[in-house]
């Protein structure tokens, strides 16, 4: 984040409440990413087709107008095939109380075993979308790419 005229980064402070003394402290990867891994809090075992909350060891207080985007980590079904069933997961600055813990929604594939402490999922601070007027209006004139799937495949 930089400052609205100089130019100078501002960082803002999170405050940030662990599970429990086991769980490993946030902290960027090496530098080579803006997204902050997140882990297992507990051992969670699923069975193909199965869905369970599996928790992530952390609760949050962000800023006014910003907001938390988790997504699985490109590894997360091949190392332990599950997806997220909502496939992002939105945390507003409002979910703040002393139980609103961040939980990655998981569905199995297969039989599966996540470790606590294994890397299961990413997130990044965002600032909210500012507020929009939608103009209706009877065509776009854009140029027409040919609609969706118009890139091709190689």
């Amino acid at each position: 984040m930089y400052g609205r005229t100089s130019g100078e980064q501002v960082m803002e402070q999170i405050k940030i409440q662990y599970l429990d003394d086991t769980i490993e402290r946030l902290r960027y990867i090496d530098g080579k990413s803006d997204w902050i891994d997140l882990r297992a809090a507990k051992e969670v075992k699923l069975c193909a087709g199965e869905f369970k909350l599996i928790p992530l060891g952390v609760a949050m207080q962000l800023p006014a107008g910003y907001e938390a985007h988790i997504v699985p980590r490109s590894s997360t079904y091949k190392n332990f095939g599950i997806i997220q069933t909502n496939h992002t997961g939105i945390i507003d600055h409002s979910y703040c109380g002393p139980n609103d813990w961040w939980y990655m929604p998981a569905y199995a594939l297969r039989d599966t075993v996540i470790y606590k402490n294994d890397r299961i999922c990413q997130f990044r601070i965002v600032e909210n979308q500012p507020q929009l007027v939608f103009d209706e209006v009877k065509q776009l004139d854009g140029t027409d790419r040919g609609g969706i799937g118009s890139t091709g495949v190689k």
